[in-house]
């Protein structure tokens, strides 16, 4: 099978053009390729497939084989795929997923994608949408109890549900332990993105993430755009002005309007290859 290894802001997945090969098991692939030591490594698998509705469809494999709804960051690199590959030649680039389709505006170079900003719709806050089993109408800022500590909590689906904590230092968090509790804790009947945020000044951000499926990994592009919707609805940034966000694997700028979330960051081709399956 021949694939080819990317990444946004350090977000690394195995992309396999479905226009050509045919995946019969992707979630067990993704549990079998994912392992960075006795395989290719990344934090899942993306199938880029044949759409109706759209120039290309995604479908995202965490680690543990689950299925994901969406990948902010790795709509990103479909984008340059089928913008390089030649499926797409062209500025703009629709490409269906589970949580609907996404339009991105690629940014060229030398004839070649090297980045996008992308459309990544309306942020919810409605509690029954996100899942989280809490009560009202959004919830933001919320105490909660996790493994015996209290939290407050901001909760956002940008296609995936996410759990924002602003903390005073991303860096001493024992990440490993606290993620799992927050993933697995029962007010989240679909498990849970957990974002932790460090405010660096207005409408500056550093964030770690724990991603259900596939624990902590160096980026996160739907939980980056709700951390930045979480910050505004908490007062740390302003609407509609662009928010820079650093992670562990690079940055990446998000724009959170009252009609949509605009992502804007880097995608990258580390190396193509073939495996025997």
């Amino acid at each position: 099978m021949k694939f080819t290894k990317m990444h946004g802001a350090g977000n690394d997945y195995i992309y396999i053009n479905c226009f050509e090969e045919k995946i019969e098991n992707p979630s067990e692939l993704a549990v079998r390729l994912s392992d960075r030591h006795f395989s290719i490594g990344g934090d899942g698998i993306i199938l880029i497939c044949p759409s109706e509705i759209a120039d290309a469809k995604m479908r995202i494999f965490n680690a543990d084989g689950s299925e994901a709804k969406m990948c902010g960051n790795g709509v990103r690199c479909v984008g340059k795929f089928v913008y390089d590959n030649g499926i797409a030649k062209k500025e703009i680039i629709r490409i269906e997923t589970n949580s609907g389709i996404k339009t991105l505006k690629m940014v060229l170079k030398d004839g070649v994608a090297v980045a996008a900003r992308v459309d990544m719709g309306k942020a919810v806050l409605n509690p029954a949408e996100i899942p989280v089993l809490l009560d009202g109408d959004s919830v933001i800022d919320r105490p909660v109890e996790i493994g015996g500590q209290e939290y407050r909590i901001t909760c956002v689906s940008m296609g995936n549900p996410h759990c924002v904590v602003f903390v005073d230092d991303v860096e001493t968090l024992d990440l490993p332990a606290i993620g799992k509790q927050f993933e697995f804790n029962p007010i989240f009947p679909d498990r849970v993105n957990t974002e932790f945020v460090q405010v660096l000044g207005r409408n500056k951000l550093k964030m770690r993430v724990w991603e259900r499926g596939s624990g902590e990994t160096l980026a996160c592009g739907t939980g980056t755009c709700a951390t930045v919707v979480a910050a505004t609805l908490c007062g740390y940034c302003d609407k509609g002005v662009p928010v820079e966000v650093a992670l562990r694997g690079g940055r990446l700028t998000i724009e959170y309007t009252d009609e949509t979330v605009y992502m804007t960051g880097e995608a990258v081709t580390v190396f193509k290859g073939e495996i025997d399956l």
